[in-house]
């Protein structure tokens, strides 16, 4: 029973969490201003270390949480870099 509960968990989450990047890639694509493209994303990024992250757990192997790891930390970094140059103009000062 618990078996079969955490499938069913990991599907549905992986499903709600593919419709929330297609949200997210409208979002990047459609939205009106660079802060909102920034902010599609952000959520981008975060729903695919999640479906790796459920992935893993589905198939039980560290690759993908070493994989979900990496995108977190590029993630992290781009999105800070691109509200640095939305705010100043420039990356480095």
């Amino acid at each position: 029973m618990t078996t079969l509960l955490l499938a069913w968990a990991i599907t549905t989450a992986q499903i709600l969490l593919g419709l929330a990047m297609l949200c997210a890639m409208w979002r990047l694509l459609y939205g009106p201003r660079a802060q909102d493209r920034v902010l599609g994303l952000d959520t981008l990024y975060v729903n695919a270390m999640l479906i790796l992250l459920t992935y893993g757990i589905q198939t039980g192997r560290t690759l993908y949480f070493e994989s979900s790891l990496v995108i977190g930390i590029l993630g992290f970094t781009s999105t800070v870099a691109l509200s640095k140059f939305l705010m100043r103009g420039e990356v480095i000062e």
